[in-house]
């Protein structure tokens, strides 16, 4: 399995002691894996999509010990594994993606798992890089990239993910009961796979469009960045711009 920097900075700052009762809070093939290779008691890994379960089923081998459950949920449900702790809970990239399942719950996210966190707590996440447009050129593909997405998400009638910065979550962190005790920030570099995953996300659904021409020029509108965004990693290797964070955190 390949071993992602922000997963390998968690275990650097975890230290030798085990991870104990694990919560996987937004889980995915990535994290889900990850965990597997990792001393743990057990392994709980929530998703709010069943879809997400059927792929980590399939793509996350070696986590589902008899102590292991996978459970889809929504964190907006209270009685959601209410009343239970964990030795170490795993926000990966779940403060973005949970817009898509409960819009405006961020606010609220990390009250929402601090009763459950009875010793640390990591968030991963990215600065946010749709906001504004950048000055570099391979920040402007980046930003021109995420901004397509959004809007095809949009006029297809689904949520886009909202990425927040760090200094908001630290500040959240705190007023949630949580002190923040280490950061960590990664450059971004991001290559072809991401480029072709964001461009083709909505690419079903625009070729079902009932209005083909809005469809057509959308799709065609998305492959006019490709091009371009490709040619730039093909001369400069990576689309290098914004960055990525961890941050650990212990109940205050």
């Amino acid at each position: 399995m390949k071993k992602w920097a922000l997963f390998s900075c968690i275990e650097e700052l975890h230290g030798d002691a085990g991870f104990g009762r694990v919560l996987d809070a937004g889980t995915g093939p990535r994290s889900l894996g990850w965990l597997a290779t990792l001393d743990t008691d057990s392994i709980t890994a929530v998703t709010g999509a069943a879809l997400m379960a059927r792929q980590v089923e399939r793509h996350a081998p070696g986590w589902n010990r008899t102590q292991d459950r996978l459970i889809v949920g929504n964190w907006s449900d209270p009685e959601l594994l209410a009343g239970e702790q964990f030795d170490t809970v795993l926000a990966d990239y779940l403060l973005g993606s949970i817009e898509g399942f409960a819009p405006y719950l961020q606010e609220s996210l990390f009250e929402r798992l601090r009763p459950m966190t009875a010793r640390r707590f990591y968030l991963t996440g990215a600065e946010p890089y749709v906001a504004r447009r950048p000055a570099s050129e391979a920040g402007i593909l980046v930003w021109s990239i995420g901004r397509y997405r959004d809007a095809c998400l949009l006029l297809l009638g689904k949520q886009p993910n909202r990425e927040y910065p760090l200094d908001w979550v630290l500040a959240r962190l705190r007023r949630s009961g949580f002190d923040p005790i280490a950061t960590r920030k990664f450059p971004a570099a991001f290559s072809a796979e991401f480029v072709n995953r964001e461009i083709d996300t909505c690419r079903g659904g625009l070729e079902r469009m009932a209005d083909r021409a809005l469809g057509e020029a959308l799709i065609a509108h998305g492959d006019a960045i490709r091009a371009r965004a490709l040619e730039h990693i093909a001369a400069h290797g990576a689309l290098r711009h914004g960055s990525s964070y961890v941050v650990v955190a212990e109940p205050a």
